[in-house]
């Protein structure tokens, strides 16, 4: 993101050496160094809510497909069990019928 080399920081320091002041540039560092290293915590913390719950949607998603694909086995099942039952039937009919045929054939 940024590119700071060396000489960019050494400019730096002389700049807030001589702004600062040598017997307060310690103690400005240190609080420097305490608030970067909470911003960087606080982005981690969010960086990983974030993760967790991209994660949790993912997870969401994925159960509600194998709902939707449950709902369709089941009723994949219940057409099968339809399509027996009307088959079952109708060959009942043909056998309730085939002594019909064989009387007026006579």
């Amino acid at each position: 993101m940024f590119e700071v080399g060396f000489s960019e920081l050494c400019m730096v320091a002389l700049v807030a050496l001589l702004v600062i002041g040598p017997e307060r540039l310690p103690k400005v560092a240190r609080l420097a160094g305490f608030w970067l290293g909470k911003t960087r915590a606080m982005v981690a913390n969010v960086k990983a809510e974030i993760s967790a719950e991209l994660q949790a949607e993912e997870m969401r998603q994925l159960f509600n497909e194998q709902s939707a694909l449950q709902e369709l086995k089941n009723i994949q099942n219940e057409l099968n069990d339809a399509s027996q039952t009307v088959k079952a039937s109708l060959d009942s009919l043909q056998d309730d019928l085939k002594p019909h045929d064989s009387h007026e054939q006579t």
